[in-house]
């Protein structure tokens, strides 16, 4: 008898596990829609970073004012995700996702007609208002309407889309810019808008937002939202996460080229070092929150976060270069995929998208992080900068996480993920 008990459990976990396999299956087109928003999205964002050097001798202007478009870009996202969120909770998630994916294609292509340092400005203002819109609506959408058991692995798989959007990018660009030039990267980010037609087709209205509009139907969005200490640690949490991956990522190509020496035609295995491990560690950290709880989670990458900053950025060799931005990318970056989850458990659905609109508002903090990394490199150096930002952001994220606010979540006292483990484990109390 002693020998059957472990086959059980072992018979149990592959029915659960060919369950919530059968679950994302099933709801594969919310899920796609998601993740090509996120993927289309990080194109264009990523396609700016590859070239900010080479815009910085078109407009005739140094790395920090070329580094403020992208702190202006962030910025804006402070009026597209509030506005894009209030929205989504008056007029429904599919309907403002689609006109979010319209506005930042938009954007994205008519960069490619600027004229001037200024004009090109103004375009990422536009396209950085839509680029917040995505993510605050299809982060709502998604989580709403997958069944609760799969929702820690759809978070994951919904922001490895920026990876595969990332990788694109860089694919692009190490092809197609020394044939085509600068003007034509942007016009591609049009793309996305094709994206409009899958989502108006196969994608549902959120079930959640439609039963809570026909219970409360007068009522405002502003009136919806519920501010708690749970919305706060969300709110901070996401800002911090971000100001750590900006530090990360956005001067990256830039450190190869000035720092390392490493010729702008030969950066790109670096960075899809980076972008197979950030691609990989998403739908890991999801399927870690799913075992050990979100909170036990978030340590356990940033512990190991700490540490890889030293292979990132402070060494020479070339094979530990690339083995430090795969991690960094697997650990820093794949943290990231707990965020649409650790959002939506901290808002209830009738101000959620208000919530997460400006939990990702909170983010636009984040988009100091390059510029102030510019102005201390002339002191310490770009790598050291660097380095300093990632470790320190890491430890910040570490004591958010310690606080806990699971009492005054939307719902009662524990999360989702606890929820879960409650059900599978019955009589005992799940793990934070």
């Amino acid at each position: 008898m002693e020998d059957l008990q472990p086959k059980a459990e072992q018979v149990s976990a592959g029915q659960t596990r060919s369950g919530q396999w059968r679950l994302l299956r099933s709801h594969w087109q919310v899920i796609a829609a998601a993740t090509a928003g996120w993927a289309l999205d990080s194109f264009d964002f990523a396609m700016l970073l590859f070239l900010l050097p080479h815009l910085g001798r078109v407009f005739d202007v140094g790395l920090p004012a070329m580094t403020l478009i992208v702190t202006a870009t962030g910025l804006a996202k402070i009026v597209g995700t509030i506005g894009w969120g209030l929205a989504a909770d008056r007029f429904g998630r599919k309907l403002v996702f689609i006109a979010a994916v319209l506005c930042f294609s938009c954007a994205a292509g008519l960069s490619g007609l600027a004229w001037s340092y200024a004009s090109f400005m103004a375009l990422r203002i536009l396209f950085g208002i839509g680029f917040g819109g995505e993510w605050t609506v299809s982060v709502s959408l998604l989580m709403e309407t997958v069944p609760e058991s799969i929702r820690p692995y759809a978070s994951g798989i919904m922001v490895s889309g920026y990876e595969i959007g990332y990788m694109l990018a860089a694919a692009t660009f190490h092809l197609l810019f020394p044939v085509f030039g600068w003007r034509w990267m942007f016009m591609i980010g049009v793309l996305p808008a094709l994206l409009t037609i899958f989502i108006r087709k196969n994608i549902a209205e959120s079930p959640d937002w439609i039963r809570d509009q026909q219970r409360h139907s007068r009522r405002s969005a502003f009136e919806a939202f519920e501010f708690n200490p749970a919305a706060l640690q969300a709110w901070i949490f996401s800002g911090t996460i971000n100001f750590m991956l900006w530090s990360v990522q956005v001067l990256y190509p830039t450190f190869l080229i000035s720092v390392q020496h490493i010729d702008a035609s030969r950066i790109y295995p670096f960075l899809a070092a980076y972008s197979v491990g950030s691609l990989t560690g998403k739908p890991l950290c999801g399927y870690v929150a799913a075992r050990l709880g979100e909170r036990r989670t978030i340590v356990l990458f940033l512990c190991m976060v700490i540490p890889l900053t030293v292979l990132y950025t402070l060494v020479s060799n070339v094979w530990l270069l690339a083995a430090g931005a795969c991690l960094m990318g697997l650990f820093a970056s794949g943290l990231f995929g707990i965020l649409p989850l650790y959002q939506a458990l901290r808002f209830s659905v009738k101000g959620r998208a208000t919530g997460i609109g400006i939990s990702y508002a909170m983010t636009a903090a984040s988009s100091i992080a390059p510029y102030a990394i510019a102005l201390l490199s002339p002191s310490i150096g770009l790598r050291s900068a660097i380095a300093l930002f990632v470790a320190g952001s890491a430890l910040l994220l570490i004591a958010i996480a310690a606080w806990n606010t699971t009492r005054w979540m939307p719902g009662g006292p524990r999360s989702a993920v606890d929820a879960q483990e409650s059900e599978r484990s019955p009589g005992t109390h799940a793990r934070t």
